[in-house]
């Protein structure tokens, strides 16, 4: 979820986003959630599926009021249903039929750190 002022939508460009960002959040949304990917990881890591639905939003700025406690809960489900973490073995990559990068694990392991240490340090 995101947080929306109540009222009108704002006018198209007046919230800018790097093309490479806009680029990014696109690659990410084009997870469908099938599930391919827990089902062919080792581990039954959905960190694959998470890592595209935190990385979707925290590329854009509609997404940052809740960035935090986003992805802190996320991992907290996915962590709470059983699944595994991630070993780095790619098979989630080489089945996702939408061709979500692995790369995105990367980014959800850097806002899952960013968050923790905001909530440690009070924020």
């Amino acid at each position: 979820f995101i947080s929306a002022r109540a009222g009108s939508a704002p006018e198209a460009n007046s919230i800018l986003i790097p093309k490479h960002d806009a680029d990014l959040a696109m690659e990410a949304a084009a997870c469908i959630g099938c599930g391919a990917c827990a089902a062919a990881c080792p581990n039954g890591s959905a960190m694959l599926f998470t890592a595209a639905k935190v990385s979707h939003l925290s590329f854009l700025p509609q997404g940052r009021p809740e960035q935090d406690s986003r992805v802190l809960r996320m991992v907290s489900v996915m962590d709470a249903e059983g699944f595994g973490n991630c070993t780095n073995t790619y098979e989630c990559e080489a089945v996702c039929p939408a061709e979500i990068s692995a790369s995105f694990i990367a980014k959800l392991n850097r806002e899952y750190a960013r968050a923790a240490v905001h909530r440690g340090a009070g924020e």
